[in-house]
Parts: C-alpha cells; structure tokens; sequence
C-alpha cells in the first residue's frame, strides 16, 4: 500500500526531513509538522490523514496528550508511537489510550513501513464496518 496519508510529528527537524524523504520515496503522502499542537490543527484541516507517526518526547504538548487530544476528536485515525530508550513506558502508556503500535527510535524503516500499511488496513477496515452499518440501518427503515 502507497496511497496511506500520513502526519509525521516531531519537533527534531532533521528527523523529520530525513523520514519525509524517505517516506515519500516510498510514495506515501506525508505531512509534517513539529508538535502536538500543529498535528491537532492539521487533521481538523485534512480528513484524508490515516495514520500519525508521533513522537513520545517533545516539549510543550508531548505525545501522550497529542495522543488523548486524536482520540478524543479524530478516533478513527490510527497512531504509530516513536520513543527512545528512555521513554518505553510512555510508549506502553500510549498503547493503553489507543496508539496502533510503537517503536524505539531510531526505528527500522521496513518495520515502520509495515506498521504504517497495518494501521491504515485497519483504519480503511473500520471506516468500511462502519457505512455498512449506516447502509443497513437506512435500508432496514425503509423495509
């Protein structure tokens, strides 16, 4: 799968160019900011983003309360946790308030390709159980 749009989030501007690059090489439609609070504003702006790689650490809103902030207003979309040694427990954290997946940095690219097209099966898988719901219960009333 190329056609996944992603949000990268990070406030390490050189990692995040580096994986923009890398991403988009592998035709993935990447946007990329450098904070919690531009990846909220972000998915308010563009519904077609179907997975967040977001950073556990950065200052400001970390990735845990970027994390509950998507949930809360974006549930569907999926999230693919980035951590350092120092912060598996906050990554574990983040698995127990919805995050897809998480990874130790720097993370191996096939792996996080893999997740990526995981979490976005996942996420097209739910969007389609949901409008067959919708088009059951319009259907039902009409019989």
């Amino acid at each position: 799968m190329s056609d996944i749009n992603l949000l990268l989030v990070d406030d390490e501007k050189p990692f995040v160019e580096t994986m923009t690059k890398r991403l988009e090489k592998r035709n993935y439609k990447v946007r990329s900011v450098f904070s919690g609070q531009e990846a909220i504003k972000v998915l308010g702006e563009d519904p077609q983003i179907e997975v967040v790689i977001l950073d556990v650490k950065m200052p400001g809103m970390d990735g845990i309360d970027t994390l509950k902030e998507i949930r809360l207003k974006f549930p569907l979309v999926e999230a693919i946790m980035l951590t350092g040694h120092a912060t598996v427990e906050s990554a574990i954290q983040g698995m127990k308030l919805g995050a897809y997946d998480y990874l130790m940095k720097p993370c191996d690219m096939n792996e996080l390709i893999a997740k990526v097209d995981q979490a976005a099966t996942k996420k097209r898988a739910h969007e389609e159980k949901i409008v067959e719901a919708r088009m059951r219960r319009i259907t039902g009333e009409r019989i």
